[in-house]
């Protein structure tokens, strides 16, 4: 019902470029989407063509994070700016490009997009945590590295879907308490964080695998 209203009062042109963009992440990027995503990049594409059009540029003061958190959905982003410019010759900023991209964000998480524009700043702040506790600066290039973020991308979206694991497994907690200490109290820091954040608390179960992960990112020879 909400599409068939969007649909009423928007040109054909504007809907079919939106319907190819999302075909294309569904086609050749293999992205499992929520249907919400017809009306909100329908929606979204439509008032940044009639924003721009009014010589009205916004700044998209998450853009560094999108590119560096988000890096397919941003590559998204860059291919419907350039089918718009292509199909309607209006030149869309790169801000754009991540406006777009957490659209698509939270079509993958099935959450809210007020709350997909909180995630580039929360994981941002995970990743200073961890460098901060262990005095180390993670290599964005290593393959741990790229599992710790996709791990921590889950995490968050398993926060905002109320999804979270709760076993509360003492005697596993202990065991890596007691075998990688520094590891852990770094994740327990990250928890408080989260809870501060985002009024969720992790389980002892969620804290372990954190640890883990922490450890396999922050250790050159693993």
């Amino acid at each position: 019902e909400q599409f068939k209203e969007l649909l009423a009062n928007m040109p054909l042109e504007r809907v079919r470029i939106s319907d190819e963009i999302i075909s294309h992440a569904k086609d050749h990027l293999k992205l499992k989407l929520n249907q919400s995503i017809y009306v909100t990049l329908t929606d979204h594409i439509n008032f940044a063509i009639e924003r721009v059009s009014q010589g009205i540029e916004p700044q998209n003061a998450l853009l560094w994070e999108i590119k560096r958190f988000y890096p397919q959905e941003f590559q998204l982003g860059i291919y419907a700016l350039e089918l718009i410019h292509d199909r309607l010759g209006i030149l869309l900023p790169e801000d754009e490009a991540g406006f777009i991209a957490l659209h698509f964000v939270n079509a993958e998480y099935g959450t809210d997009i007020r709350d997909a524009v909180k995630f580039p700043d929360q994981m941002q702040a995970i990743v200073d945590i961890v460098e901060r506790d262990l005095g180390i600066l993670l290599d964005e290039s290593s393959l741990h590295y790229e599992r710790f973020m996709t791990h921590i991308k889950f995490l968050i979206q398993r926060i905002y879907r109320k999804e979270l694991l709760f076993s509360e497994d003492r005697e596993l907690s202990l065991l890596m308490q007691r075998k990688y200490p520094r590891e852990y109290q770094c994740s327990v820091k990250v928890a408080e964080y989260i809870m501060q954040a985002t009024g969720s608390r992790l389980s002892e179960e969620e804290i372990m695998y954190l640890s883990v992960h922490i450890r396999r990112v922050s250790t050159i020879d693993l």
